[in-house]
């Protein structure tokens, strides 16, 4: 008889990058780093005043140059190496710390900030310098058409086919460092299926706590890696 291995989904937000020292998207006040989020977040934004954003985003590449993987992307990605079922690691975050720690089964259904989008030919291209308004794309050559491969509001996330077919099939599912605020990501624990174990990791209860059937509060680099030790011990 074949025993079925468990299939494991996990959600990442902003929590578990800001012990390295990524600021959370938006504070109380709802700014992201001093700017309104219409301004910097939004197509219309964008199309309103191309050049902040650009240098907005310009500005936040040169801080996540500054920063490192800590200890709950390092668990992850041990998690990953050992799971004997399917993985899937779906992050809203928009940095690459979990790329740097050396996930591979990931998903950025928020876009990456080291990466661009040609409004011309729709192109993706890596990108981790300042981008200028003369800055060309690297397909199609055109200049000035380059914006961040960023999913703003009103945007649909990508992937989001092979994330719910794997949130209706998956076992576990964790969702680690969010706030339970940004949608679809916050509705994923209501897509799995009735036998899937649910997790929350997070610094403090999410909006969607309740529909979580384990909740685990505290810093992500603790509860995240005692979590991962836990997950191995059940293989």
């Amino acid at each position: 008889m074949t025993v079925s291995k468990p299939g494991l989904v996990i959600l990442t937000g902003a929590g578990i990058s800001a012990e390295s020292g990524i600021r959370t998207f938006r504070s109380s006040n709802g700014l992201w780093e001093e700017h309104r989020i219409e301004d910097v977040a939004t197509p219309m934004g964008f199309k309103r005043d191309p050049h902040l954003v650009q240098r907005f985003y310009n500005e936040r590449r040169k801080q996540l140059s500054q920063t490192l993987p800590n200890t709950a992307h390092h668990a992850l990605v041990e998690l990953e190496r050992a799971w004997p079922g399917s993985f899937l690691l779906v992050t809203q975050n928009v940095d690459d710390l979990h790329d740097r720690a050396g996930s591979q089964s990931m998903l950025h259904m928020h876009g990456e900030l080291l990466k661009v989008r040609c409004v011309s030919c729709d192109t993706v291209s890596r990108w981790e310098t300042d981008v200028l308004p003369d800055s060309q794309c690297p397909a199609c050559k055109a200049a000035d058409k380059l914006r961040p491969h960023i999913v703003w509001f009103g945007e649909t996330p990508l992937d989001m086919e092979i994330i719910y077919r794997s949130l209706e099939t998956c076992d576990y599912f964790a969702a680690i460092g969010t706030s339970g605020h940004v949608y679809p990501a916050a509705g994923f624990v209501q897509c799995v299926g009735s036998d899937c174990h649910t997790t929350e990791i997070n610094l403090e209860p999410s909006v969607v706590n309740s529909a979580f059937k384990e909740c685990r509060h505290g810093p992500a680099t603790e509860t995240v890696p005692a979590w991962v030790r836990e997950m191995l011990s059940r293989r």
